[in-house]
């Protein structure tokens, strides 16, 4: 019977263990709690009074920062963030909580769990790779191009209020962030490595694949020198665009066919990963395209770059990625906020279509912006009109300006606040009121309607009348559907594609 170990926290706080390491990182060995509800991770190196104040603050001042505002419960699930820091036996450690169910695999791997991977954490990288997805992982535990989409929102918010908080990551990467594709889910771990700005320089510099150029590129530097670029909320920036494209596309953005060194793999990685890093898709430089021939069949379609091009994320996100990593891949200063990309993921779920072939692994996909829409990951043509809805909102002057955001139309799907009122915006900080939706789209004998559920001001433009609550209106070519008046108010024009 393993030992139980009670310490006081440094909140004061009694923590109990059982003495008996249940597994391990790079830095850190873990113990369980007698219930399982938290753990204890000890670092296995003799720590200083520097990292000591460091993880005070994080558990302390920069805890209370992030979830005693406004939106801090939702935050929890964001983050795996540690509690307390602990002592024993000449080690620290700090207490953390347990990894909530659905970041535990259920199914595992093909072939009745051939690699006794259930049970097991879901380490991100499962899901990053088009082999690891189609060699090894149950079908049941891949979700579908929308809950991929909303893990990569999940990660641009928690990196988003990371760094209002003041915080970077430092080793931000699959390793370090835990996805649920069944659900939609993702959390950040390893948050006790952040870097506290001006107080404590970072320990590590990063995972490879996730590392930024300019930190690869001045590697050999000592960590002194003025030229040496270490991880910052910069470089997180640079591994947040990665993981997104990893996540949406199952593929590297910078792993090409280009050869660097002939001569020297390592020499190679540098100058690929650092200072001549070129993106696979650049559009005037080929030179780092993937070739085809030199692809396993497990890599395809998705390795096939001109098959699936970025662009097949819709144009809010691809306009991102080409800002990433062709204007800012050695620009840091250029490269998209977290804020940005929490913006367009958002925006890009209201781009989505239902796939017509019920057999597409996918589901979903964005809408291109042609009159005839066609499944990028499986071929399938949408069949039947399509309603696209361009949004506008109400100027201070009383005109209405294009806001850049459409939303497409399925059976089935909502409209909520957010869509009504440019001025609410679903985050961490959205009321359960806001939540909830306020009407829906429905396909009735080949017509279209919105049914008006929550929305007092509601209004045909054309035909000057009112769509009371409990009231629908038909979608028709060239359709104004005002939805809430004053400033924010949210107006829809009705364009119809498809047949």
């Amino acid at each position: 019977m393993s030992q139980i170990i009670t310490l006081t926290a440094s909140n004061g706080e009694t923590i109990q263990f059982v003495n008996e390491i249940k597994a391990q990182g790079g830095m850190k060995d873990v113990m369980f709690s007698p219930n399982k509800d938290y753990v204890v991770a000890f670092f296995r190196e003799p720590a200083n009074a520097a990292t000591r104040d460091r993880l005070e603050q994080i558990t302390g001042l920069y805890r209370q920062r992030i979830f005693e505002q406004e939106g801090g419960e939702y935050l929890k699930k964001l983050y795996c963030w540690p509690t307390a820091v602990v002592e024993y036996d000449g080690k620290l450690g700090v207490v953390a909580p347990f990894y909530r169910d659905c970041f535990f695999f259920e199914h595992g791997s093909r072939n009745n769990d051939m690699l006794n991977i259930k049970g097991k954490d879901k380490d991100g990288k499962w899901f990053a790779s088009a082999s690891n997805r189609n060699r090894f992982l149950d079908p049941k535990e891949l979700g579908d191009w929308m809950t991929h989409l909303k893990i990569c929102i999940m990660l641009a918010r928690a990196v988003r209020r990371m760094h209002m908080a003041g915080l970077s990551h430092s080793d931000l990467g699959y390793k370090n962030c835990l996805i649920d594709p069944v659900t939609g889910q993702a959390c950040l771990i390893d948050i006790d490595g952040l870097v506290v700005p001006g107080k404590h320089p970072p320990s590590v510099v990063g995972t490879p694949d996730f590392i930024a150029p300019e930190v690869v590129a001045s590697a050999h530097l000592p960590s002194d020198d003025p030229q040496r670029k270490l991880p910052s909320r910069t470089t997180d920036l640079h591994a947040l665009a990665v993981l997104i494209y990893m996540y949406l596309l199952y593929r590297h953005p910078l792993r090409g066919d280009k050869i660097h060194d002939p001569n020297d793999p390592q020499r190679d990685e540098e100058l690929g990963m650092g200072s001549q890093a070129l993106f696979i898709e650049h559009p005037t430089d080929t030179s780092n395209r993937i070739k085809i021939a030199n692809c396993k069949n497990s890599d395809l379609p998705w390795k096939d770059t001109q098959k699936i091009p970025y662009t097949v994320c819709g144009s809010y996100i691809a306009d991102l990625f080409k800002r990433a990593f062709v204007d800012a891949l050695h620009q840091p200063q250029l490269r998209p906020t977290a804020d940005e990309w929490e913006r367009a993921l958002v925006k890009t779920v209201d781009l989505l279509q239902p796939c017509a072939n019920a057999s597409c692994e996918q589901k979903w996909y964005a809408f291109d912006n042609s009159r005839h829409p066609v499944c990028p990951f499986c071929g399938t043509p949408h069949s039947g009109s399509l309603p696209v809805l361009n949004l506008y909102s109400a100027a201070p002057n009383g005109s209405y300006l294009p806001d850049n955001h459409r939303i497409m139309v399925y059976s089935g799907q909502s409209l909520f606040a957010w869509h009504a009122n440019k001025n609410v915006f679903p985050n961490e900080r959205l009321s359960a009121e806001d939540a909830k939706r306020v009407g829906y789209f429905v396909q009735h004998q080949g017509n279209w309607w919105l049914v008006n559920e929550r929305l007092p001001e509601m209004y045909d433009v054309q035909s000057k009348t009112a769509i009371g609550v409990g009231g629908k209106i038909q979608l028709r070519e060239g359709s104004q559907i005002l939805l809430q008046k004053g400033q924010g108010g949210r107006l829809l024009m009705v364009q119809m594609a498809g047949q």
